[in-house]
């Protein structure tokens, strides 16, 4: 009846059927083996006790049969060996379970026997091995499995209806118990194909919230304003630019792509790393920038605060100076501080004032050139006159009164037209330098290795003064050459120019050292340094305490320091004059 073609052929749908199915995840697949593992061992050793407690309690029982203590005592045994496996060897967990599972079935199937007639408690514990089955094996394995089931409970009851003479009764209760244990099985795969499905739902859900949070910290990380996030008086958040604006030195940490790649086991190792790197910038934050941190801390809730922050002065080495503070409260007491280079603002009003100027000169420049023009010529034609009317007084004179009368007059004559022409040179002088800053360009910003360019520098321009270079590490930065020479150059002048540029001794130095992410350049002399009434004005355009001078030889060079994202500072409180040049520092690697 078994081998009938129908049956198979039932048999065969119902195979194609569940070989469509999805199995749980390997980690879930081993947490549910080890629960089902140990679930047959308490029921084994369950049933060994309860044929010792039940022979105690009953002496008019008879002994358990050979074969039941034997099957007892190997399932007891096996049912052991199999957890400790289980725990032990985490591969292949789903041939494991199989084995368990058959040797499940086929104890239980000689306790049946040994029983004689169907027993309840056993027919539960096959719809468990059944149901167990199909929740944790492949469909095609469970199908195996149940198969093997009903054709043991079906082979056991016909042969006991055979040997015994019993009616054939059992055998048909035994087809019904046949039929439920495929009922079970399907209901059962069906459960477990919903909840394979809901793991998968999740994990999707559980990867994309991943990936998004991957997406925006690396999206933070980039940003170029600083972003702080405090939750109950800890920092919880800092990106790059919070420690570039603060000037705060940040250790190694893995990348983005490295985070990616991080397993299950490593994702408690990077949050005590990035945990690490919080405290250690909680910790800087609040020893270097100790009235920032009180400021955020000591914001009420609710409340939003902006203002400007000048970076103390320890931390004055670095590119930026001021930064905008914007602090924007969030729910649960939490804060969000915004951090905002104001270089960008100050670039941005660099380039207005320089546009207003440039029309200003486009406009002026013609106007003013061309009597200029004609000014510088008449004076220097009126000092030719002057030389030509002084020789010929000194070849025609005979009265030697009229002689030293008529010399005198032309050297007078000769002085002031020599005046004219040099004020009209001073005048076109000042012209050409606004024009220069009205045409500024985009700087054209190359890699300059400080210790190869600066001694070529020195050599092309200042061979001749004392201008001494003293460069520590290997310093690399980006700048426009052409921009930086004109920086140095009008520096180094000043240095030589107000540190006694007559004097013999007069001497400039020039000091090139790293601090942090920044390259220091001092341009140091021994002159009186500025008045402290000066330094409010020193950056000025036309600001000079020198007759000769222009005033906007340090006005261009800050200019030309700001267009490559550096920084031109006077440090009154140092052991010499000194004009700090801070430019980011470029990474070789």
């Amino acid at each position: 009846m078994l081998n009938s073609p129908l049956i198979r052929s039932t048999t065969d749908a119902i195979t194609e059927y569940f070989q469509q199915d999805d199995t749980l995840p390997l980690p879930q697949l081993r947490r549910l083996g080890l629960i089902y593992s140990s679930y047959r061992f308490v029921v084994s050793l369950f049933f060994m006790l309860m044929v010792y407690v039940t022979l105690s309690a009953d002496t008019s029982s008879l002994l358990p049969s050979l074969l039941q203590q034997t099957a007892l005592s190997f399932y007891v045994l096996l049912s052991l060996i199999l957890l400790g496996l289980f725990l032990v060897v985490p591969k292949q967990p789903r041939r494991q379970l199989a084995l368990g599972l058959a040797l499940d079935v086929i104890i239980l199937s000689l306790l049946l026997y040994t029983n004689g007639a169907p027993d309840l408690q056993l027919t539960m514990l096959y719809m468990v091995v059944v149901a167990a089955s199909f929740m944790l094996l492949h469909s095609s394995q469970a199908l195996i499995i149940t198969l093997l089931a009903i054709i043991l409970v079906i082979y056991q009851q016909f042969f006991y209806a055979i040997a015994s003479s019993m009616s054939l009764t059992n055998l048909g209760d035994a087809l019904l118990m046949s039929a439920s244990f495929l009922v079970v099985g399907f209901l059962s795969w069906s459960i477990s194909q919903r909840l394979v499905q809901v793991e998968k739902v999740a994990a999707s859900q559980a990867k994309e919230v991943a990936r998004l949070n991957v997406i925006n910290e690396e999206v933070i990380s980039q940003m170029v304003n600083g972003v702080i996030v405090i939750d109950r008086e800890h920092v919880v958040l800092a990106n790059l630019a919070a420690y570039e604006l603060l000037s705060i030195k940040r250790r190694a940490a893995r990348s983005t792509a490295a985070k990616l790649e991080v397993s299950k086991n490593g994702v408690s190792e990077r949050l005590s790393c990035d945990n690490a790197l919080l405290f250690e910038f909680q910790h800087q934050l609040s020893t270097q920038h100790a009235q920032l941190f009180y400021v955020c801390l000591n914001t009420q809730a609710g409340q939003s605060r902006t203002f400007i922050y000048k970076l103390p002065e320890q931390a004055n080495v670095s590119v930026i100076g001021k930064v905008r503070v914007q602090i924007i409260p969030l729910k649960d007491n939490s804060k969000l501080i915004m951090l905002e280079d104001l270089r960008r603002e100050q670039a941005g009003a660099q380039q207005l004032k320089l546009a207003s100027l440039g029309q200003l000169t486009a406009s002026i420049a013609h106007e003013v050139r061309n009597p200029l023009a004609a000014i510088s010529q008449a004076s220097q034609l009126l000092m030719e006159d002057s030389a030509i009317a002084q020789t010929l007084s000194d070849d025609s004179a005979t009265d030697e009164n009229n002689k030293s009368y008529k010399v005198d007059k032309a050297d007078a004559n000769y002085e002031l037209h020599a005046m004219i022409f040099e004020q009209t040179k001073r005048v076109n002088r000042i012209i050409e330098n606004i024009l220069k800053l009205s045409r500024q360009q985009i700087p054209n910003q190359q890699t300059i290795v400080l210790n190869d360019w600066m001694p070529l520098f020195v050599d092309n321009y200042f061979k001749e003064h004392d201008v001494f270079l003293r460069v520590q590490d290997k310093p690399v930065i980006s700048f426009d050459t052409n921009q930086l020479e004109q920086v140095l150059i009008n520096l180094i002048n000043n240095g030589l120019r107000h540190g006694g540029y007559a004097h013999p001794h007069t001497y400039v130095e020039i000091e090139i050292y790293c601090i942090k992410n920044d390259v220091i350049i001092d341009v140091l002399d021994n002159g009186a340094g500025v008045a402290s009434s000066d330094l409010e004005y020193l950056f000025d355009p036309f600001f000079t305490t020198d007759k000769s001078g222009t005033g906007l030889g340090l006005y261009l060079s800050q200019a030309f320091c700001e267009a490559n994202q550096a920084r031109l500072l006077y440090i009154p409180d140092y052991r010499k004059t000194c004009f700090r040049l801070i430019a980011p520092i470029v990474s070789t690697a």
